[in-house]
This record gives structure tokens, C-alpha cells and sequence, in this order.
């Protein structure tokens, strides 16, 4: 089982750390419309659509990675006093009652958004000549579907975690400064106190 959600992880973290070079895409293009507008007063008719998909792509193929490291936002002030066994049924009780019912009503009505730009071929109505935009609509049921998928993975770990008393492993690849820091100052402390 665990080589499975370890596998899972994978696959999330693949797929984020491709969609990341987004970031540098969507750069080059903001430099170059800076360029082209102020130094060349020549702005371009492409670069607000661009920056927009590849933001918005980013943003939505970056969740199910961010959720394979507990990166989201979560309001733990309650969450952290709890033990992992209460972690584990909060963390289970939330992803059924909340998490599954809007990732897959994302991944539904995604779906059918995109049917309807592509059977259309939607271009974008911003720019003149704009760009054709069912490929980026197609981006919202993807990213639904890898949610779900990294959802059950996290769903298993709780309820691991509910009969065992212990989160299973998971990769990691990043470490919040705040985590580090604090790990660093305890460091500190048991250094002076075997002193």
C-alpha cells in the first residue's frame, strides 16, 4: 500500500514540477511586453492572454503537488493540538464531506466546460486575433482528476493513520523556513542544556 500512495506522490510531484516551467514561460513573456510596450512602443496583442493561461494553468496543475507535501493552507491552530489519530479523523471526515464532493464537481462541470469551448473552438475575446482556449479550459478537469486521485492517497494515509497512531511516509522536497527555523532553535537549545 505504501508503495502505492508513494507512487501516487510521484506522479503529483512529476506533473508539478513539469507545469512549474510555466512560471518561466509566463516571465519571458511579461519581459517581453514590458520591452516591446516601453522601450519599443510596440505592445504586443498576445501577452495578456498568455500571461493568463499560463498563470492559471500554473495555479491549477501546482494543487495536487501541493497537496502531496501538506502544503495548502489550513487554519491548524485547533488541528496541531489534537493527536494524529484526531489529525487522521478530521483530516478523513473533511476530505469526504468536503474535498471529493468539489474536486469532482470540478472535474464534471469542467468537463463539460470544455466540450463546449472545444466543439465551439472558443478563442479568447480579449485580443482581437485571440488565441484558441479550449486547450487551457481542458487544464480545469485535468487538474480535478489529479486532485482526486492525490485525495484518495491522502484519504488512505488517514485512515492508516487512524489504526496505527502514525502518519505513513511521504516525500518530501521542501521544507517551510518556518519548520526549518524552529527545528534549528531546538538544535540550539539541547546544545546548551547538555552543556
Amino acid at each position: 500500500m505504501q508503495s502505492w500512495l508513494l507512487t501516487i506522490d510521484r506522479i503529483s510531484a512529476a506533473l508539478g514540477k513539469t507545469f512549474a516551467w510555466c512560471i518561466v514561460l509566463l516571465t519571458g513573456a511579461i519581459v517581453y511586453e514590458v520591452f516591446a510596450r516601453y522601450l519599443f512602443r510596440a505592445p504586443t496583442a498576445w501577452a495578456f492572454d498568455t500571461s493568463y493561461m499560463l498563470y492559471g494553468t500554473l495555479f491549477m496543475m501546482a494543487g495536487a503537488y501541493t497537496l502531496s507535501r501538506g502544503g495548502h493552507v489550513r487554519a491548524d491552530f485547533l488541528y496541531r493540538l489534537l493527536s494524529v489519530r484526531g489529525q487522521a479523523a478530521m483530516d478523513l471526515a473533511l476530505y469526504v464531506l468536503f474535498f471529493f464532493p468539489a474536486m469532482l464537481a470540478f472535474v464534471y462541470f469542467g468537463w463539460d466546460y470544455f466540450l463546449a469551448s472545444y466543439f465551439q473552438n472558443e478563442r479568447s475575446s480579449v485580443t482581437p486575433d485571440g488565441p484558441v482556449i479550449w486547450p487551457f479550459k481542458f487544464v480545469i478537469p485535468l487538474a480535478g482528476a489529479l486532485m482526486v486521485l492525490q485525495g484518495v492517497a491522502e484519504s488512505i494515509r488517514a485512515v492508516i493513520a487512524i489504526r496505527t497512531g502514525d502518519w505513513p511516509h511521504r516525500l518530501h522536497d521542501v521544507e517551510e523556513m518556518e519548520v526549518l527555523a524552529l527545528a534549528a532553535a531546538q538544535a540550539r537549545q539541547n546544545e546548551e542544556a547538555a552543556r
